[in-house]
């Protein structure tokens, strides 16, 4: 298999991974975790591959990656109870698998369009989405609306793979540097509390305010 393949498989279990572990703090059954796991692990990707115009979807084609992604609700529905502290794990999971899939979106994107623009937003929708869906199905606090840099991380981390390739690198030495680089940003910006400057104005009114 392609290196490509295999990140691909890496960042579907990881993310499913996190999506059990969302379960397992809504305390679910066993099918509530496979349903968080399948949703989370293959949401990113299904939307990459709507915006591409690659339909049937990738899961539709290859359905190891339901299996997959049940392989890891299975294991954190006998695990979870063993974990510490399941909230810190599942946002660094989500951290590795975010790197791992920035750079999977921006090559599937790549090699779909050929642009580098393309790529780039493929790879951060890929790295974020399947998250995004995981904390509105759980309600959760977004990882949107977390302070710390999250979706810059996977903007960075598809910027620095599509930039390498197109020096000429290989797809490994691409693939990696683009890893590195996004997870740098995230763990950095989870373990330093790394941030933008907010808004820091008169908020917006209020719906029934304005009627």
């Amino acid at each position: 298999m392609s290196l490509l393949v295999y990140l691909d498989y890496a960042g579907i279990a990881l993310f499913a991974a996190t999506g059990a572990l969302a379960a397992s703090r809504k305390q679910l059954d066993l099918i509530g975790f496979l349903f968080f796991a399948i949703v989370t692990g293959t949401g990113g990707g299904t939307v990459r591959d709507i915006i591409l115009g690659r339909v049937p979807v990738f899961w539709v084609l290859n359905p190891f990656y339901i299996v997959i992604c049940c392989i890891a609700g299975v294991v954190v529905f006998f695990t979870a109870h063993l974990l510490e502290s399941r909230y810190r794990l599942l946002i660094w999971l989500d951290a590795v698998g975010l790197a791992a899939y920035c750079v999977l979106g921006a090559a599937k994107g790549l090699a779909a369009t050929g642009s580098p623009t393309i790529a780039i937003v493929t790879g951060a929708l890929t790295a974020t989405f399947g998250g995004i869906l995981r904390d509105l199905l759980a309600n959760e606090p977004s990882v949107l609306l977390r302070p710390e840099i999250y979706v810059t991380a996977a903007l960075v981390g598809s910027g620095v793979f599509t930039s390498v390739n197109a020096l000429g690198a290989e797809i490994y030495i691409a693939s990696a540097c683009g890893i590195l680089a996004a997870f740098a940003v995230r763990g950095g910006a989870l373990w330093f509390g790394w941030t933008f400057p907010t808004y820091k104005h008169r908020p917006g009114r209020h719906p029934d305010d304005v009627m």
